[in-house]
């Protein structure tokens, strides 16, 4: 069967640069009461024949293009367009180039050509760091009109936008601060809201709330997914969040949007599950190279199946949560033979009880007697519940501290981070270091651990707390 988008050749090409129809040309009335799109093929297909090519908003201003190639609308952008009729707030993660971006702005659009409804109404739209990335959705707005309505002149200045009476006003992220005090927002449009820094989450958060109360705003956030944990994971867990969620990978654009054979070469990429998978992992860091990691878990692999010895050295490091914060515990053993240390355990507990943890980690030192625990040493009342539980003397201090004397090992993490960092990349780019898949969020640390000058960007970095973890176990180890 023929779909509307294939059959213009049959009729007057309204998409042609060179014959531009005046009507089209001169008004914007013509999109009044027409739909956004016939999801019907069958009905599309004759409305479209019916009224040469001017049946819904799309075809009237044209397609969508990528490489200059038209696509229509898909039948995965229904799930966009009924869950912004029919939600206040709107949740959509979605695969790099699935087209979702291009979907709401057509769709901002077709909301104010339609009726009166937006008149003298305001929508924000937020996205980017700096004022030109916020511009440059505001200029997409404005070029769906220059082919088929080249005598239409919309205002427009750096920062706003008009069509018919409604302002369309971009923010960029570092500018979120300057949402507030304004009335008569319908919409609020942000754009890879994943990817903005925690202070901007929190003061987005507030506006949103702000203007769900105050002008009745439909709130649609859209984006790639960023690193675990963040604004998008966050919501995404909530089973009490207020957002209607969609989630669009590539497998729904596949044979649409997507050509098969280049998925098959970004599937190559160290960034595809996050960029096409939709999986929370973060950007890739600069500490270790993918080729690097995958070797590290190749190894993981063939091992893993060696049990855990009484007579290897086992180190385990710890880095204590304060209060609510999480705890992180990873355990390393030393495969002489195949001279490799290999991740045993690694662990991130919520909110855990201290004595609980301590409880832990003593089992561990009776089910494997030859374990040294090392520790961060900033957190004193947790190495003091761990030192009477292997009952050592609580006078101590990180410059007398030795597993010669000690099992519980405490470091002095702010003076040692450098060093420790420079370890672990060493033992690990000489080939000495596995871990098996199973252990995934420390394998994401890894793979997005973020350094400069061998000082780890906690804010770049998943699971930083593993990541801190694993270079305490590997300090106990150097082998030449």
């Amino acid at each position: 069967m023929e779909v509307p988008y294939k059959y213009h050749n049959k009729i007057k090409k309204l998409s042609s640069n060179l014959n531009v129809d005046p009507v089209l040309s001169s008004s914007l009335d013509i999109f009044l009461g027409k739909e956004f799109w016939i999801w019907s093929k069958e009905q599309h297909k004759e409305q479209f024949i019916k009224t040469n090519g001017q049946c819904c908003f799309n075809h009237i201003i044209g397609l969508p293009l990528k490489n200059n190639k038209e696509y229509p609308i898909f039948d995965y952008e229904k799930l966009v367009y009924d869950g912004i009729e029919n939600n206040r707030n709107v949740w959509i993660k979605k695969a790099s180039g699935i087209g979702a971006t291009e979907f709401i702005l057509r769709y901002l659009n077709y909301k104010i050509l339609v009726n009166a409804d937006l008149e003298y109404k305001n929508i924000f739209i937020i996205s980017g760091t700096f004022v030109h990335h916020a511009n440059e959705l505001k200029v997409r707005m404005e070029n769906l009109f220059r082919i088929r309505f080249p005598s239409i002149r919309l205002e427009s200045k750096f920062t706003d936008l008009w069509i018919k009476n409604t302002n369309i006003k971009i923010f960029p992220s570092r500018n979120v601060k300057d949402l507030r005090g304004y009335t008569d927002v319908s919409y609020l449009f942000i754009d890879e809201a994943d990817h903005f820094g925690q202070s901007v989450i929190n003061e987005l958060l507030h506006d949103i709330t702000r203007y769900e109360e105050k002008s009745n705003c439909t709130t649609i956030m859209v984006s790639t997914p960023n690193a675990p944990g963040g604004l998008f994971e966050t919501i995404e867990r909530d089973p009490n969040s207020k957002y209607h969620k969609i989630v669009l990978s590539y497998e729904v654009g596949l044979n649409k949007i997507y050509d098969p054979l280049e998925i098959a070469k970004k599937k190559l990429e160290p960034e595809f599950a996050r960029e096409y998978e939709c999986k929370y992992l973060g950007r890739i860091g600069n500490l270790l190279t993918p080729t690097q990691i995958d070797a590290a878990i190749q190894s993981g692999n063939e091992l893993k199946e060696i049990p855990i010895s009484q007579y290897t050295l086992k180190c385990v490091g710890i880095d204590p949560g304060f209060s609510s914060s999480k705890t992180a515990i990873v355990m390393c053993e030393h495969l002489k033979d195949q001279e490799k240390i290999i991740v045993r355990q690694s662990e991130l507990i919520e909110k855990g009880d201290p004595n609980a943890i301590a409880d832990l980690l003593f089992n561990l030192h009776k089910q494997y007697w030859n374990v040294y625990f090392l520790i961060d040493g900033s957190n004193r009342a947790m190495v003091n519940i761990l030192k009477i539980k292997f009952d050592e003397s609580l006078d101590w201090d990180t410059k007398d501290a030795s597993p010669n004397s000690m099992r519980v090992v405490p470091v002095n993490f702010s003076t040692e981070h450098k060093q420790m960092l420079s370890h672990l990349h060493m033992m690990i780019t000489k080939g000495y270091f596995a871990i098996s898949e199973k252990h995934d969020k420390l394998i994401i640390s890894l793979r997005t651990a973020w350094a400069k000058e061998l000082t780890l960007d906690k804010e770049q970095t998943s699971y930083d707390d593993l990541l801190d973890a694993l270079r305490l176990s590997m300090k106990g180890y150097n082998l030449d």
